[in-house]
């Protein structure tokens, strides 16, 4: 019940949903807006209705943040510009009746990490200020660790999660399987994910994890590469997928393929087709 797939918005919101029940998702993830651009357009009232009515037939339906934000940034502008835009999707969440929003934390550029990961933890709280009247949770996605990205760490996100203390309770995180992976934490048998869960409940708390982006991995362990592939295609290997998905901690947490698209999703089904079959066996 807890497996799906993001989905395009081209041509409304509404849309995306349609297209996720032609995949047979329980899950849904869809950007807001357009990923690639600052500006966006208003929502179309229709298709915000139409979306908020086929919402409730799926299992979880939440939003990934542009590309372009960077809360990390050192520069003034685009810290201001990142804060602002991360505020308005939450208020397009809002209207969409939708309660989670990842977002990447950023890359600190300039400097070290600790001084990104404070700046992230400052971002988060300006955007929520710009967006006092709303309840959506922000989740933090882990990263690969490629070039100066925060994140790669559970350490880093623990550290977020305090500088924005008085906002604890709309802040939490979204694993995802090929990021830790190349991040170079190990689940591959029983007893590693047992200690990959533990280390994460530690530093994060468990209650903290509010979604799963669950993707293979082109490049191996600890290569701190970000490049998705399909399930059983990749480096990471079945049986790592079957710790996950037969996890009884789990069972309640949505997990989301962003995995390589064809035209009519064929890819989406295969894929789900196989996660579903580890979890059976």
């Amino acid at each position: 019940m807890n497996l799906g797939a993001h989905m395009s918005i081209a041509g409304g919101v509404d849309l995306a949903l349609d297209r996720g029940r032609k995949a047979e998702c329980s899950v849904v993830q869809i950007f807001t807006k357009n990923q690639t651009q600052w500006n966006s357009r208003p929502l179309n009232e229709t298709a915000v209705e139409r979306f908020r009515f086929l919402k409730h037939s799926f299992f979880s339906v939440f939003a990934h943040a542009s590309y372009l934000i960077n809360l990390a940034s050192p520069t003034p502008d685009l810290s201001a510009k990142s804060a602002a835009a991360l505020a308005d999707e939450i208020k397009r969440c809002s209207r969409l009746g939708i309660d989670r929003l990842v977002v990447h934390p950023g890359s600190f550029i300039t400097g070290d990490e600790a001084g990104g990961i404070h700046r992230i933890a400052e971002s988060l709280k300006k955007a929520f200020d710009l967006s006092a009247e709303s309840h959506v949770s922000i989740l933090l996605e882990t990263t690969a660790g490629q070039g100066t990205s925060i994140g790669y760490r559970f350490e880093h996100l623990r550290d977020i999660l305090a500088g924005a203390e008085q906002y604890s309770g709309l802040l939490g995180v979204c694993i995802d399987t090929c990021h830790i992976f190349a991040a170079g934490y190990n689940f591959s048998t029983p007893s590693l994910y047992d200690e990959l869960k533990e280390d994460f409940i530690l530093k994060i708390g468990l209650s903290r994890l509010g979604a799963v982006h669950i993707n293979d991995s082109k490049r191996g362990l600890g290569s701190r590469i970000d490049r998705h592939e399909h399930i059983g295609r990749g480096m990471i290997g079945l049986e790592r997928f079957k710790n996950i998905l037969t996890a009884p901690d789990l069972r309640s947490i949505p997990m989301c393929l962003e995995t390589p698209k064809g035209r009519e999703m064929e890819e989406d089904r295969k894929n789900l087709c196989v996660l579903r079959g580890l979890r059976s066996n």
